[in-house]
């Protein structure tokens, strides 16, 4: 009996620990494409400064692993795309991140971005990619 009130305390503190973890937007998502397979896993991470970003973390084909980003402009132009910082830029409004860019490795095309957590399910991360007033919403799983 009093080992179980030695174990009851650490069991909380990893709930805890779990769940808030769960609320975050940082760590491993899976981009999947229009016909909902896994692309890809990006990493969500925060820099020193507070800039969030996010990079590909792993293409899941693995005959696709060594693309480059031919159709990029500037220091990303001919990159290998696994481990591409695809998402920059991004700073903490309020539920969101927002401010910051995403960038199309296949177009090389950049577009505005902002990024939040689905407010029914802390697994799913909400990426919206836009210019002007047109825009595309993706959902991403958290990677398990």
């Amino acid at each position: 009996m009093n080992n179980l009130f030695k174990i009851i305390p650490f069991l909380l503190f990893c709930f805890v620990v779990n769940f808030a973890q769960a609320q975050e937007i940082f760590g491993n998502w899976e981009m999947t494409n229009d016909e909902g397979r896994v692309n890809c896993i990006i990493k969500i991470f925060s820099k020193q400064d507070g800039e969030v970003c996010g990079k590909v973390h792993r293409i899941v084909k693995e005959k696709h692993r060594d693309r480059i980003c031919k159709n990029c402009e500037g220091e990303k132009k001919n990159k290998p795309i696994e481990g591409l910082e695809l998402i920059y830029g991004l700073h903490k409004d309020g539920k969101e991140y927002s401010g910051g860019e995403l960038i199309n490795p296949k177009s090389g095309k950049v577009y505005k971005c902002k990024i939040w957590l689905d407010e029914d399910n802390p697994n799913k991360l909400k990426v919206r990619g836009y210019v002007a007033f047109f825009y595309k919403t993706m959902t991403w799983n958290r990677q398990q």
